[in-house]
């Protein structure tokens, strides 16, 4: 195993734990802000246009860091250990 591809699978595996992390943990943030905000609408049910846009802002600012972690794992992968040029000098 050459150093090249040692290095192409290291980024390769970063990158999916990258993708998996993010996946993850917004699925579970983006759960716990609309059952939150359930909680909330079926206490106080005349609130509920004030509740839907401060969820909907939170959700919004949520979904913000795994745009920005997608973008960073892209660059990881692409940039940094230019994975593409690897792979075709290991065909």
């Amino acid at each position: 195993m050459s150093s090249e591809s040692l290095i192409a699978a290291s980024t390769i595996i970063a990158f999916g734990l990258i993708i998996l992390g993010v996946a993850f943990g917004s699925a579970v943030g983006d759960g716990m802000v609309a059952s939150k905000a359930v909680e909330a609408i079926a206490r106080q049910p005349e609130a509920r246009p004030n509740i839907f846009t401060f969820m909907f802002l939170g959700v919004g600012i949520l979904e913000a860091v795994p745009i920005i972690s997608i973008g960073l794992a892209f660059y990881l992968l692409l940039v940094v250990a230019k994975v593409p040029t690897l792979l075709e000098h290991l065909k």
